[in-house]
């Protein structure tokens, strides 16, 4: 991955986002064109006869010679996916960090980044949802897993609705579950489209220039292009006041401060004590800048801009009403 690792708590969300090199207008046509991207693809996504062959993250073949009836997933993204395809049921382990939906906290948990194999054989599963994001990471892993012959899928790193698109596919033929998978993208994509309908009311000047914080003080990260948060600010007409850097990025406050933000997004409000609205209002040098002086400062779940799976359109709809109120609001 190009982009920089987080510290801390921010290190899931390095590991479940993703930072693609993209350039501006690649980005946009990219977000405008996903619609005709994905026509191909789900124009086939009617439910096929096992045995299915896929090709994997990690270029390998996997076989699969009749539908899966115990999954274990190890990211909550793909959990998130799975669940949303029906197989709530075929889950019987997940990551300690599976929080969506409730039904998954519930069910046997096999490590974090570090994961435990034997845990993961002892549930005697068909299928393993493995992620390309800590591929390096748990390569050894997965081959004593696939050793004691349980397939392994490597679903693709997602950094756009596109990419999505791609994971949600992949699952889903894994499961047999095309049908399904179909539904939930062409949902996603009529919101997206809804959306980008919106934000066109939304002319260059009145684009408000946005800050989103994901960690804070002592070390500031924020958001680039090339991610998740930065294409659903452009969809929503909104100027992310990082863009001119790629990836998560270390910031300084006084660096922060120059951008001149109107609207100030945080994303670890469920991580940390006390309000992030009031620490930011409270930091030294900051009382200028127009997000602090207007009050638009605003906690939004990481997992929902972060998190690429079907809940990211939830996201950026609670982004556009928090930045536009007036014109996603009514």
């Amino acid at each position: 991955m190009k982009q920089r690792i987080l510290p801390g708590f921010c290190l899931m969300l390095v590991l479940i986002t993703t930072g693609c090199s993209t350039g501006e207008n690649a980005e946009e046509a990219q977000t405008s064109g996903e619609n005709e991207q994905t026509e191909k693809e789900d124009s086939g996504s009617e439910n096929d006869a096992f045995p299915v062959e896929i090709t994997d993250a990690a270029d390998e073949t996997v076989t699969l010679e009749k539908e899966p009836e115990r999954i274990v997933s190890m990211i909550p993204s793909n959990t998130e996916i799975a669940y949303k395809l029906g197989l709530g049921e075929e889950i019987v382990g997940v990551s300690d960090h599976a929080d969506y939906p409730e039904e998954a906290v519930g069910k046997e948990k096999i490590g974090g980044l570090q994961f435990n194999v034997e845990k993961i054989i002892s549930l005697e599963p068909d299928l393993v949802l493995a992620h390309a994001s800590s591929l390096q990471q748990s390569e050894q892993g997965l081959e004593q897993i696939e050793e004691a012959g349980i397939n392994v899928l490597v679903v693709n790193e997602a950094a756009s609705f596109q990419e999505t698109y791609d994971s949600i596919n992949m699952i889903a033929k894994a499961a047999g579950a095309q049908q399904e998978a179909q539904n939930i993208i062409s949902s996603m994509k009529t919101d997206v489209e809804n959306l980008r309908e919106q934000a066109s009311s939304i002319s260059e000047e009145e684009k408000k220039t946005v800050w989103m914080e994901i960690q804070p003080p002592p070390d500031i990260y924020t958001t680039g292009s090339g991610t998740f948060q930065h294409k659903m600010l452009q969809l929503i007409h909104a100027k992310n006041a990082a863009a001119s850097e790629e990836g998560w990025l270390p910031y300084t406050t006084e660096d922060a401060v120059k951008q001149s933000p109107e609207v100030i997004i945080t994303t670890y409000g469920q991580s940390v004590e006390g309000n992030p609205a009031a620490q930011i209002k409270n930091r030294k040098g900051w009382s200028s800048v127009p997000a602090v002086e207007n009050g638009d400062i605003y906690n939004v779940n990481s997992n929902l801009v972060s998190r690429p799976g079907p809940r990211l359109v939830e996201g950026a709809e609670k982004l556009a009403e928090l930045i536009y109120p007036d014109v996603f609001n009514e």
